[in-house]
């Protein structure tokens, strides 16, 4: 005797060798023997042989027209028996039963199991709805065929190239047009980012590094929602100063100035002049989640993102000839010793004199112009040699700052390598489009407007960090531990040593307008200057408040991946920069084996043939293919440009991160197979 029974979702038939009441031993076709339950016997037979009853059965099956099966169905639940007895005739064979038992199982969406063996047809009503879905799953599957046959033939269907980005970084891998990138992939044995760069999807390179930095950290685009910049209430002192700020020609958000009191008198009293929009802006306001949200202005050459609409901007920066409220800390020092005698923080009215630009001043205003009074120097500006004798002192007292911070420190600071700057004359208002060009110039770190702006605004961060943290008043704080290699710096709560600058604690403080966490604690400052010691319950933030922490997390990230990004974009425009100028070799040094860094450039690259040159070797590199995606380029040494045995390249310079191309991480997955599984798994289950 035979059986054929259902095991795990398919049906089996075999030979029984034994028998009970509660189960059977059958042995397959393939000698495999298996203990079966007496419930998952559907069907007992003589003949014909098991796997003959199975290839006939499922003959039959696929001649069974599902609709006419529909109708001769019963209302009530039924056996497969019984629909074969209704739909072949009353004698219906073995083989017909089985096939009834086999088509019925495949069809959920007409019967839905009622039992082992059993079925009930759904009502006219789900028939429809199914009969619909499933036409338009093959509608779609048809249209996912079509758009990979044109990605594989070398085109790109609009509906993907208007979704590439989202298909590449933050896909919904049910959707279509995403399966269709799949197929395509698998199809031509090609992986996703090649196929659709040969299918034309990306055209340009430029816009898919800016595009999918958007995607994931400004999915609704870069414009701001309708805001006003409220007015400062205050009713705020004039400040008895004429102050000038220091920034570059493109900058907008001009948050700080500076001001110098008393010269000749023997005490000079130093001003740094932070604008004040958390005067005005208050913390949980619609304008504070605003600029919580950004949590920082993004730059990148030729364009930026500012963290606060441009009105607001304007409200609070500090523009020439205005007096603008900020939060100011005043330092007197003996003019001769330059020994500090004390501090003050005020809020307060401050007329702004000038907005100097250095990268119109750097080559005028020389350190030899600032030291000796007697130099004359022509080509500088008015409004420059109108501050010299301010200028002066502060590029002496600077000096004197940096060589103490360095005695903390334990060594100096390291400004070996030079900055430089980036100019997309051609840059429309909303930033580039890629292929302009670019003008990329060198400015020496350290240069005296450099020297003087950044050891003001280290004054004023450390000052207003520890004066925070005596008054009790929580802040945001930067802090390394030490020097030693993997040591970082890290942001918290607590007014901590920051061992990189050589100071007691540092509070970013000095960028509200393009840094949350100075507008943090700026709120916190203007709470101490109001409140004095009892500022800690006055503050906006208190002792142990979770959303500082919360605040400090979100900023970590989003800083960390606009950098990034920042990064990125230089590394493409230098690239762009070599592909415009012609440029096929250039020198370098080698920092690491296998890296070595351009002398006149930013461009930090993987190099064949450095294994026999030590650290700091000057070398001449040939330059390989420019990949604008991938940012990539290679050189190989085609000479050694130094006889030296090693030029000397320090711990510390080589301890910085670098931007180096790297593989695109995308999220395309051409090896998930979830889906067909999911497909070859039974489809109905009993109800």
């Amino acid at each position: 005797m035979f059986v054929l029974f259902e095991d795990a979702g398919k049906f089996l038939a075999g030979r029984v060798l034994s028998e009970t009441d509660a189960s059977a031993q059958v042995e397959l076709e393939s000698g495999k023997r298996v203990k079966v339950k007496a419930a998952n016997v559907l069907l007992k037979f003589e003949k014909p042989q098991p796997q003959e009853l199975l290839r006939e059965a499922q003959a039959l099956a696929e001649g069974i027209e599902l609709d006419l099966a529909w109708e001769f169905a019963p209302e009530e639940d039924f056996g497969f028996a019984d629909l074969a007895r209704e739909y072949f005739s009353a004698q219906a064979t073995i083989a017909q039963q089985a096939a009834a038992l086999l088509r019925l199982f495949e069809a959920p969406h007409y019967f839905r199991r009622a039992g082992k063996g059993r079925f009930r047809k759904a009502s006219a009503e789900i028939l429809q709805q199914a009969l619909a879905a499933i036409e338009k799953k093959k509608q779609v599957q048809a249209q996912i065929e079509a758009w990979a046959a044109e990605l594989a033939a070398g085109s790109c269907p609009p509906p993907i190239r208007e979704q590439l980005y989202k298909i590449l970084f933050k896909p919904d891998k049910n959707a279509p047009e995403y399966k269709a990138v799949v197929e395509a992939s698998r199809n031509t044995h090609t992986a996703p980012l090649d196929l659709l760069q040969k299918a034309g999807a990306i055209t340009s390179p430029y816009q898919f590094h800016f595009k999918r930095f958007l995607l994931e950290w400004f999915p609704k685009g870069t414009g701001f929602a309708p805001v006003t910049a409220p007015a400062i209430k205050d009713d705020l002192p004039l400040a008895g100063v004429q102050a000038f700020s220091v920034d570059d020609s493109s900058t907008t958000e001009i948050d700080d100035a500076l001001s110098v009191q008393g010269l000749g008198s023997g005490t000079v009293t130093v001003g740094v002049h932070i604008a004040a929009p958390g005067l005005a802006i208050q913390a949980g306001t619609p304008l504070d989640q605003l600029a919580r949200q950004r949590l920082s202005t993004v730059y990148m050459p030729g364009h930026k993102i500012t963290m606060l609409p441009d009105d607001v901007v304007q409200a609070y920066t500090l523009m020439e000839g205005r007096d603008c409220p900020a939060v100011s800390l005043y330092v007197q020092y003996d003019e001769a010793s330059l020994e500090p005698k004390a501090s003050e923080t005020r809020l307060e009215r401050v007329p702004i004199a000038v907005n100097l630009r250095h990268d119109q001043l750097d080559e005028h205003l020389t350190a030899a112009w600032l030291e000796d009074a007697s130099l004359v120097a022509g080509g500088v500006p008015e409004k420059a040699a109108r501050f010299r004798p301010e200028l002066s002192f502060l590029f002496r007292l600077a000096k004197q700052l940096k060589a103490q911070r360095e005695v903390v420190r334990g060594k100096p600071e390291n400004f070996n390598r030079p900055d430089y700057n980036f100019r997309v004359p051609g840059a429309g208002e909303h930033g580039p489009e890629g292929g302009e060009a670019v003008e990329i110039t060198v400015r020496k770190r350290g240069a005296p407007l450099d020297l003087i702006v950044s050891e003001a605004m280290i004054l004023a961060n450390s000052s207003w960090g520890q004066w925070l943290g005596e008054t009790g008043v929580p802040g945001i704080y930067r802090s390394q531990a030490s020097l030693a290699p993997g040591i970082k710096v890290r942001m918290g709560t607590k007014a901590l040593p920051h061992a990189g600058i050589g100071v007691k604690s540092y509070a970013w403080s000095t960028s509200p307008l393009r840094r949350y966490t100075d507008l943090v604690n700026q709120w916190q400052i203007i709470a101490a200057a109001r409140h004095g010691r009892t500022a800690a319950l006055a503050a906006p933030f208190k002792p142990k408040d979770a959303e500082l922490f919360s605040i400090i997390s979100g900023f970590d990230a989003a800083y960390g991946a606009y950098n990034s990004h920042q990064a990125g974009m230089e590394r493409y425009w230098t690239l762009k920069y070599l592909q415009q100028q012609g440029v096929t070799e250039l020198e370098a040094t080698v920092f690491k084996e296998g890296l070595a860094r351009a002398d006149t450039l930013p461009l930090v690259l993987p190099v064949m043939g450095t294994s026999d040159l030590p650290r700091g070797a000057r070398v001449r590199l040939r330059l390989g293919a420019i990949d604008l995606i991938t940012l990539d380029v290679t050189g190989t040494v085609i000479q050694r440009l130094d006889a030296a045995p090693e030029a000397a390249v320090s711990a510390e310079d080589d301890s910085e991160e670098e931007t180096v191309a790297g593989p695109i991480a995308i999220a395309v997955d051409v090896t998930d197979t979830s889906e067909d599984e999911a497909k070859a798994a039974p489809a109905a289950a009993d109800n």
